[in-house]
């Protein structure tokens, strides 16, 4: 079993999480909902209803195929999950900007997406 390095710690009231080097949960179970509130601040981002359902629809993502989707993957299941007008890049990049995929991956408590940069 190979051994994740520990880059740092998130802090929320009396809890402690561990990261990555690139700031991703060193153990998924640790996520909550406060978790992701607090990973957002760090990023910039006020999490709303539009953020909340791709993170969900990530977490559900990776239930199933035990990944987390690149850009690409991501924005067909957003398509199919919840139309054509939220699956669209330009609406990902609004919400998650930089990667939208690496971001809401970490939000959402997943692994980084294989195939990201």
């Amino acid at each position: 079993m190979a051994t994740t390095e520990i880059y740092r710690y998130l802090f929320i009231d009396s809890e402690t999480y561990a990261l990555d080097p690139e700031g991703y949960l060193v153990d998924m179970a640790d996520w909550s909902p406060e978790v992701a509130e607090a990973l957002a601040r760090e990023e910039g981002i006020t999490l709303t209803s539009e953020h909340w359902e791709i993170l969900q629809l990530l977490r559900d993502f990776y239930a199933r195929y035990e990944m987390a989707p690149a850009m690409r993957p991501l924005v067909k299941a957003v398509q199919r999950a919840l139309g054509p007008e939220k699956g669209r890049s330009i609406h990902l990049m609004r919400l998650f900007p930089g990667s939208p995929a690496k971001v809401a991956a970490r939000l959402a408590g997943l692994p980084k997406p294989t195939h990201c940069l």
